[in-house]
Parts: structure tokens; sequence; C-alpha cells
């Protein structure tokens, strides 16, 4: 399904300037952490495996917007840690959105009733709910009873308010083509989200659970068999065409780590939102001096099994852009 017409228009002015202005290097999404601090000890992240007194750090609203302004990125995907334990999110949210940003606030949805009240609908902003399953499924997956209907409460609401509400999956070596195509039928046909993604684990070093990061291949035979018969089609998926071909093992790709640049309470995360190799003060820092070339499945053993759209979005992306057969086939793509 096509972004909407305002968003749309905005990345396609967007990437021709880049494209003018022969710009290599820039971004397409800023990934915005405020803080790494979560209600929730999901066996499967990395992103919540620090000390305490990291716990307790919050990025004050101005690091956060100067940030976003130094990137020129024109969405922002808000994550964490849970953002809304944060307690300038609403404000932080707002000023982005007064600024023309597209916002992405990522949650578990755990405070998302209780913290409603403090946001606005607005076609800059969407919520965007993790659900790794139906009931069952996601509850395992978060280690903790009664988040999923607690989840599903809070979308409901937020669609009865009129808000924007999209999803994120993640798919573990645990899930079938079964269990991926239950839940996005659920979330496309009854609670009628306004769009999902979609993508394997990242398999996070510090994680608790290791034994459920699945491999390249596994990711595509398990996306091919999710994908067949049409089901992909009737499913308002959040991806390029080429993305979701790309994780279907259709084709292959080196992924661009600086397209969705990851800006944290240290500053600009090296070399992405997932592998912590240092920081930079600024974004044109880590440009100039990150050695790109380190990174990438082949290159580096941590990237081998990763096709998250973090990095491989950005490179679908540039893919489409580069052809007009392409850019139609995501003009017109349900």
């Amino acid at each position: 399904m096509p972004v909407p017409m305002r968003q749309g228009a905005r990345m396609g002015w967007y990437l021709t300037r880049q494209k003018l202005a022969k710009r290599e290097k820039f971004p397409l999404l800023v990934e915005l952490e405020p803080l790494y601090q979560c209600n929730l000890a999901c066996p499967g992240c990395g992103k919540i495996q620090h000390p305490d007194h990291v716990l307790k750090m919050r990025m004050p609203v101005d690091k956060a917007l100067d940030a976003v302004k130094e990137s020129g990125a024109p969405m922002v995907s808000i994550a964490g840690g849970e953002p809304l334990i944060h307690p300038e999110i609403h404000v932080i949210t707002a000023e982005l959105m007064k600024r023309k940003r597209f916002v992405y606030l990522c949650t578990n949805a755990l405070l998302m009733q209780k913290r409603m009240e403090n946001f606005k609908p607005s076609p800059y902003f969407s919520w965007a709910v993790h659900i790794d399953g139906m009931r069952e499924r996601h509850d395992c997956a978060v280690d903790r009873e009664g988040t999923f209907d607690k989840a599903v409460e809070a979308i409901k609401e937020a669609k009865e308010r009129g808000f924007r509400v999209t999803t994120n999956t993640t798919v573990f070596s645990s899930d079938s083509p079964k269990t991926v195509r239950r839940v996005l039928d659920y979330l496309n046909d009854e609670l009628e989200v306004d769009q999902m993604m979609i993508a394997p684990a990242y398999a996070y070093e510090k994680a608790p659970d290791q034994e459920n990061f699945p491999g390249v291949e596994q990711t595509r035979k398990l996306f091919s068999e999710t994908f067949a018969d049409g089901h992909r089609r009737r499913w308002r998926l959040n991806h390029t065409p080429l993305y979701l071909d790309f994780l279907e093992g259709k084709v292959d790709y080196q992924c661009t780590p600086w397209g969705i640049p990851c800006y944290s309470i240290y500053g600009w995360q090296r070399p992405c939102y997932l592998m912590a190799d240092g920081y930079a003060k600024t974004y044109k820092e880590l440009l100039e001096t990150t050695d790109w070339d380190l990174y990438g499945r082949g290159r580096d053993s941590r990237c081998d099994n990763c096709m998250a759209h973090c990095g491989y979005e950005p490179t679908a992306v540039m893919a489409t852009t580069g052809s007009v057969r392409e850019s139609l086939r995501a003009a017109f793509a349900r």
C-alpha cells in the first residue's frame, strides 16, 4: 500500500533534491532513541542491557530536535527503550511535527492509553505498535502475559480517536508461514491498522535468548512461503516491493547503514541502529569518519544474518527510485 499522499510527495521531493545535489550518503529517516529504559524485558532484545545509571538517562528535548534538524531527514522513528516512559516525549513529538517531520512513535503500548491524551491526531504522526504474533506468541516474545490484549485495546482506542496506527512485527526462527499469516490477517482485516511493518529479528549479541534468531536462508524460506499464493498483495505492508522481494530471496543487496542512522543518548551511533561501534557528535562526523566498507554481509560477521529493514529498506528505496518500472510498481502496490 502506498504511503499517505503528503508523505509520499515529501519523500519524492526530498530524494529528488539529494539526486540533484549529487549526494551519495543521506538519511531517509532518523532512528531517535531518547532513552534505553523499558517496562518490558524481551528475551530477544539487546537494547536494554545497560547499567542502571544509563537506563535512567533521558535525552533533552533540544538535543533531539537539533539532531533531527542537522540530519535533514524528513521522517523520524522514535524508539528506545520504551519512548512513552520519557516525561517529555509528547513535547519532542509535537516539536518535530511543527517542523513538518513525519513521526512514528514506536511503543509496546503498555502506557499508550494512559499517555494518549498528550498527543493529537495529525497527518505527521503515527503510532507504531509492536505486535509480534497473536496472543500466546506475542506474550511469549515479550515475556509477560496480557501485553497482547493491552496493545489491542490501545490500538482500538487510538483508531477511535482518529490516530493513524501502524504496527511492527518481528519474526523469529520459531515462527512459521502459518503464524505470520495469522497475525498479518488479524492486523489487516480485524484491527484494520493503517499499515504494517515486518522484518526478521536481528541477532543481538547481548540478547538473553540466542536460540531463535533466523539465518538468511531460513528467513528467505519463511517469507517466500508466507507471501506465496498472492498473500503479499492483500496486506497493507509499509515496505517497498523490492524490500519484500529481498526478504523472499528474489533479489540480494548490501545494506545502506547511513540511510537510517540512529541518534541516542550517547550521540550518533556507529554504524547503525543495531550495532554500537562508538558514537559521533554530529551526523557529518558520523558520515565522514565511519569506515562504511567494514560493514555488511561478508565484511562483518555480525552482519551475516541481518535482513532488517533499518539497513535494507534504504537500499531498496534507492533501487526503486533508480528504475521507472520499480517506481511504478511501488506507486501502485497495495
